[in-house]
């Protein structure tokens, strides 16, 4: 049995830049102790990736009228053919290192049920890492000197028990609103939130849009306003890593730091339980003065 099954569902390799982070990104995970790596879908050189790389492939994964792989079936797949105690949903652009599988085991000790995630470094990337001895600590060094701290937003991977999550709307990969929506039914299921941040370096390889429609970013194709839609709305898109209930530390779990950021997402959501009446941009209007201001500089401008 292994601890944790990591699966994802990559692009295509069909363009040179692309191939190279995914390739990166999957060999940083085999590299890991003690894990499965499951590929899902059929895009274009995926089932040779993972015949080369000796991992699995699972290739009945369902999709959406447009032809993107819908997270659902992902996870169905997952489960399927894991007997991990965790899984974890990832993005194909994300480099992990060992530190990510002492915190799963951490927090696995500390509760039953969680969704661990972590903020993330950025850094370009675009020739093949070369998997030697000491690769680890090279890329260490590389980050702290190269790479940039990305904001509290988004996710790129989702460690959690097998138990969670066995309900999942048909999001579509790749495309907005469905990473919100897996912090927001932790916290409506409960469960810790646990930010490892403090714990984990994970490492997004940069990359642009040219794999999508028109080359736009994602929350822009109408696919996200589908996703938007079945989380619940755009209330539901707002929850980040700033809504995380605990943060792990020296294998503990401690209480979040004190952040303007975070200070201003609590006003958010308390006034939406109270006002809960009001228009969603009404709440958002007041909850974050920075868009107020820009908004009131705006009018004045005009």
């Amino acid at each position: 049995m292994t601890f944790i099954t990591i699966f994802s569902a990559p692009k295509p390799f069909t363009d040179s830049h692309v191939a190279t982070i995914q390739r990166n990104a999957i060999q940083s995970w085999i590299h890991l102790p003690n894990v499965q790596v499951l590929l899902v879908g059929n895009e274009t050189g995926i089932a040779g990736v993972a015949k080369e790389l000796g991992i699995g492939h699972l290739s009945g994964v369902k999709r959406n009228e447009n032809g993107t792989p819908l997270i659902s079936s992902m996870f169905d797949l997952a489960r399927k053919h894991s007997d991990s105690p965790l899984l974890c949903i990832i993005n194909t652009d994300i480099l992990l290192l060992p530190d990510f599988v002492e915190s799963a085991k951490q927090a696995l000790k500390l509760k039953d049920k969680f969704v661990l995630l972590s903020q993330r470094w950025d850094m370009d990337i675009t020739k093949p890492i070369g998997f030697t001895e000491g690769w680890q600590e090279r890329l260490r060094e590389r980050v702290k000197k190269d790479g940039q701290f990305h904001r509290p937003a988004g996710g790129d991977f989702f460690l959690f028990p097998c138990t969670c999550y066995t309900d999942i709307p048909d999001f579509a990969i790749g495309r907005a609103g469905w990473d919100n929506w897996m912090i927001y039914q932790a916290r409506r299921e409960r469960w810790p939130v646990i930010d490892a941040t403090p714990s984990v370096m994970i490492v997004h390889q940069s990359h642009d849009y040219s794999h999508l429609p028109g080359g736009q970013p994602h929350y822009a194709l109408p696919e996200s306003d589908e996703n938007i839609r079945l989380a619940g709305g755009t209330a539901v898109i707002r929850y980040t890593i700033l809504d995380a209930t605990a943060r792990l530390v020296d294998g503990r779990l401690v209480r979040p730091a004190f952040s303007w950021g975070r200070f201003w997402r609590e006003v958010e959501l308390f006034l939406r339980k109270l006002f809960f009446f009001l228009p969603e941009d009404v709440i958002e209007n007041v909850a974050r003065p920075k868009r107020w201001k820009k908004r009131i500089q705006k009018l004045f401008k005009s």
